[in-house]
């Protein structure tokens, strides 16, 4: 009889152990938002954006070096995207639908300006749409929004290649930068900030340089 309760304690715990790799594995899981573009001739030409509910994001690009190369450059970037973004985009992925209904609205004649790709997955649903255009106003601003992230990302490796190989670049591209931002306030600039922080620290860039990333990393903190 002990025997017998023992065995049924020792599957009963089993049981229980198995119920709780469950459910730490589907809490593991968080869900995802991801927006790629697809858009030859520009630069990125390609690129895709991960954001997790956790914060977690992951970016991927690829570019032509040149008109006259077929050589790509590729970069790739891991990242925590700031509680704010991250929030605003699984709000207004929510508010599109989840992506689960066609977001394209199948104008003609309307200017091609990149193929591009939502979609969405967590532990229930998933949802894709590829759109050139859409109506949708809740995918629009989303669209937008991953496009300013993608932008940001995109200076910050154009930043890291001029501080390898043409520190005199860094000067007129962190001037535009400064006069964009008083325009228009960039997304995700603390993304970006290792770069910045680099540029500052490096004896060998001229001063007013070095001065204008600091004033980038003063004005857009990590949140």
């Amino acid at each position: 009889m002990e025997t017998l309760m023992a065995c049924g304690l020792h599957v009963a715990g089993f049981v229980l152990l198995l119920a709780g790799v469950s459910y730490s594995q589907t809490k593991a899981a968080p869900a995802e938002v991801t927006f790629t573009l697809d858009f030859p001739g520009s630069t990125p030409q390609h690129y895709s954006l991960r954001v997790q509910s956790d914060g977690k994001s992951q970016y991927q690009s690829s570019s032509r070096i040149s008109s006259e190369s077929e050589d790509v450059d590729t970069f790739s970037y891991d990242f925590t995207i700031s509680p704010a973004t991250r929030d605003r985009i699984f709000e207004l992925s929510a508010r599109a639908g989840h992506f689960e209904s066609d977001l394209d609205s199948h104008k003609k004649n309307m200017a091609f300006t990149g193929r591009k790709t939502l979609s969405y997955k967590d532990g229930s649903r998933s949802g894709e749409s590829t759109y050139n255009y859409t109506l949708n106003p809740s995918a629009q601003e989303l669209t937008s929004l991953l496009q300013g992230v993608s932008a940001t990302l995109e200076l910050g490796h154009r930043l890291e290649f001029s501080l390898r190989y043409q520190k005199l670049a860094l000067a007129e591209e962190l001037k535009r930068t400064e006069e964009s931002a008083r325009m228009t306030a960039p997304v995700e600039m603390q993304a970006i900030a290792p770069i910045l922080q680099q540029i500052v620290a490096d004896a060998s860039v001229i001063n007013v340089t070095r001065a204008r990333a600091q004033r980038l990393i003063d004005r857009y903190p990590a949140q």
